[in-house]
């Protein structure tokens, strides 16, 4: 068992990606358990639903990847097995309350999301002594991931104070989870996107050179914090403000990227489809604002954010992931036909979810198509899981 535990934490990013996965299936199960009437839940869908994705989930995966590479970009030591692993202990024990609270006694629920609040709290500090003690001149990229990972923290504490009851207190919650969706998890995945895709890219082509834009971070953080206070005013009509320059600043900037589709293996051109996910969102949100004046009767649902978070969040997810894990195991990293298949499998889901945002539109049974949605994604990560999942279980 000690021998074990050693391999298991020898490397940040496999009790984190554990972690992320084993909680994104067990939250997918209770999404679908509500949806089938199988459970009946006290609690809104944006507490069993939204907020683990935005506040528990994706960050757990994501941290495991900056635990290995903070100290790397900066040129710091490794972070300490022991301080990683006391992180690592908290998150999951949170994770898990969160989890067996929503369906057995939600009135503690609020006790584990302070303890995951705090948990993030020892992160963001870890993250930002190496970034303080780096003297590597360019710190651009860290720092916007300390922003980032700062505005999450007030939009969770935003949150955890939402579930108290007084006026507003439902508005406070849409707005915290908006802001934790767009500036935290979105704005923290976008940048490692945009410094590790480049990177990853001249491994397979030397001559490749990512055209950049210099204050491509700053225009995108200031856009997405416009489109969060536009979201408050709960008209789609106002997103467009922000939405159209969205669209155009980042179609434009993978545009000038000319990213080598045809040059470079399968693990990469996975990373760079999950990247056009994030105009195809923004292009169906203009959609969506322009139909408000054409035919408000048209519902769109959810179908930006679950293209953002299907689309881009889990093929980047996966991709990095996939990578990490072969990577740092020995293998080369590379996409065999099971990988393969799972990045395509995640892409039906993705615009499966988009169809069942419209589907209401055109009077079919919204509730199944929700359900076989949810039901092919937990498949699809048991399936990834029983490849991946054993080789970060085994260790290095």
């Amino acid at each position: 068992m000690q021998a074990w535990y050693k391999k298991f934490s020898s490397q940040p990013h496999q009790p984190f990606f554990v972690s992320g996965i084993l909680f994104f299936i067990l939250f997918m199960m209770l999404f679908t358990a509500s949806y089938s009437n199988i459970l009946t839940l006290d609690n809104s869908v944006s507490t069993f639903h939204a907020y683990p994705m935005v506040f528990v989930i994706f960050i757990q995966f994501f941290l495991g990847f900056l635990f290995v590479v903070f100290p790397r970009f900066l040129i710091q030591a490794e972070i300490a097995i022991k301080e990683y692993m006391n992180q690592f202990l908290l998150y999951f024990i949170s994770s898990l309350g969160i989890f067996l609270s929503l369906i057995f006694f939600p009135k503690i629920t609020f006790l584990f999301q302070i303890m995951m609040f705090f948990a993030q709290v020892l992160s963001f500090k870890l993250l930002y002594s190496i970034h303080k003690k780096s003297i590597v001149k360019v710190k651009e990229d860290t720092k916007w991931v300390l922003i980032s990972f700062f505005a999450g923290l007030v939009f969770h504490i935003l949150f955890i104070i939402s579930t108290l009851e007084f006026p507003f207190s439902f508005e406070l919650s849409k707005f915290s989870i908006n802001g934790g969706f767009y500036l935290f998890i979105f704005m923290v995945i976008f940048v490692i996107s945009q410094r590790m895709i480049p990177f990853f890219t001249t491994a397979k082509a030397p001559n490749y050179i990512a055209n950049k834009s210099a204050n491509l971070l700053i225009i995108v953080f200031s856009l997405l914090a416009f489109k969060v206070v536009l979201l408050s005013f709960d008209n789609v009509k106002l997103n467009l403000l922000a939405d159209i320059p969205l669209f155009i600043v980042i179609t434009r900037e993978l545009i000038k990227w000319k990213l080598p589709f045809f040059k470079v293996p399968a693990i990469m051109w996975v990373l760079y489809l999950g990247l056009y996910w994030i105009p195809f969102a923004f292009l169906i949100s203009i959609i969506e604002g322009a139909m408000a004046f054409i035919d408000p009767s048209i519902i769109f649902e959810k179908a930006v954010i679950h293209t953002m978070a299907l689309g881009y969040f889990l093929t980047v997810l996966v991709g990095f992931g996939t990578r990490v894990i072969l990577g740092h195991s020995g293998t080369t990293p590379h996409a065999n036909n099971f990988a393969i298949f799972i990045f395509i499998v995640i892409q039906v889901i993705a615009l499966l979810r988009i169809f069942t945002a419209f589907s209401i539109n055109f009077g079919f049974d919204y509730t199944f198509f929700i359900n076989l949605t949810a039901i092919l994604l937990i498949i699809g990560l048991l399936v990834w899981s029983s490849k991946y999942l054993t080789i970060l279980l085994k260790g290095k």
